[in-house]
């Protein structure tokens, strides 16, 4: 991928490592992300996505490594840092006995803008919650509180979006709607960093970084993970699938095995090899050639972290 000049940097960071209690949570993490773009923060659970988020923001101090945010030293600056960025956690942080307004006027306040009334007005209508803007955010959906989090994150007008895992639980509308909303904003100039286990989520981001148990295994367009994977892939389907997903687990041949509705996704780096494994278990089996999705990069990956071979791309 080619580097944007440096005066388009938000975020360019190298070697953070955070300890806890003895473990390693993030190891040696560098990181460059172009401003005014939507950036995928991906990885399994306790990967240290949050962690990574948490240290690129100011509010904790990485135990190595260097860097700037939006060209705020991360170690020397972290309140001029806070100050630019607006942060969104994954669990609702308003107060639920506010009403929307409230909340947003007290945000306004909080920032210290001139008109914190007008400035919760206009947030409202932008968000489309005028017809909501009285009723309590204790009483609000998931994907409505969502969308609340989302207008007191950007009131202040932030140049720089951290989401941790922000369409957690909410419907596939909501989730839509929010994208929509990130996508403009991106379009305005900010830029935004969004953790995410969602496949088409990340596949709406304009790059993605993928971390495994602290590790950085890859960055990149969709496309170009999925190319660097070097995954070839077939689509398995036939009667009792699950009997032929647990043989192809244990042969060492095949890199990836997982159930896509009712068929399975076969894959691994090895054409040849592949190919013999198709060949050896076509009894009762129909195996379609296919081309490998962002998905089975990131489980081939994270399978390969898990064995102690992966590697940063």
């Amino acid at each position: 991928m080619n580097e944007p000049p440096r005066d388009d940097i938000a975020i360019d960071v190298e070697g953070l490592t955070k300890i806890f209690d003895g473990k390693t949570v993030v190891r040696n993490l560098t990181l460059r992300l172009a401003r005014a773009r939507i950036h995928g923060f991906l990885g399994p659970n306790g990967s240290g996505k949050t962690t990574t988020i948490r240290m690129l923001c100011g509010l904790l101090t990485p135990d190595a490594g260097r860097g700037s945010c939006l060209g705020y030293d991360i170690l020397t600056q972290r309140e001029q840092i806070r100050r630019h960025v607006g942060y969104m956690t994954q669990r609702f942080s308003l107060y639920e006995d506010l009403t929307i307004t409230e909340n947003l006027e007290f945000v306004a306040r909080i920032y210290g803008m001139p008109d914190p009334q007008g400035a919760a007005r206009g947030a409202i209508v932008r968000l489309g919650l005028q017809a909501r803007a009285h009723q309590l955010a204790g009483q609000l959906s998931g994907g409505w509180k969502q969308r609340l989090a989302l207008g007191a994150c950007v009131l202040p007008e932030p140049l720089l979006l951290l989401l941790d895992e922000p369409t957690a639980g909410v419907d596939p509308k909501a989730r839509r709607d929010f994208w929509d909303e990130i996508h403009d904003f991106a379009a305005q100039g900010m830029t935004v960093l969004v953790s995410t286990h969602y496949m088409d989520e990340a596949e709406r981001c304009h790059d993605i970084a993928y971390i495994a148990y602290g590790d950085l295994l890859a960055q990149g367009t969709a496309e170009e993970i999925i190319d660097a994977s070097g995954l070839h892939t077939f689509t398995v389907t036939g009667a009792d699938l699950h009997a032929l997903q647990r043989k192809l687990g244990e042969d060492k041949r095949v890199e990836m095995v997982a159930p896509f509705g009712a068929a399975l996704h076969v894959a691994a780096r090895e054409k040849s090899a592949l190919d013999a494994v198709a060949d050896e278990n076509r009894a009762g089996y129909r195996w379609t050639p296919d081309a490998p999705t962002l998905e089975d990069a990131f489980i081939a990956l994270m399978n390969g972290a898990h064995n102690g071979e992966g590697k940063a791309a």
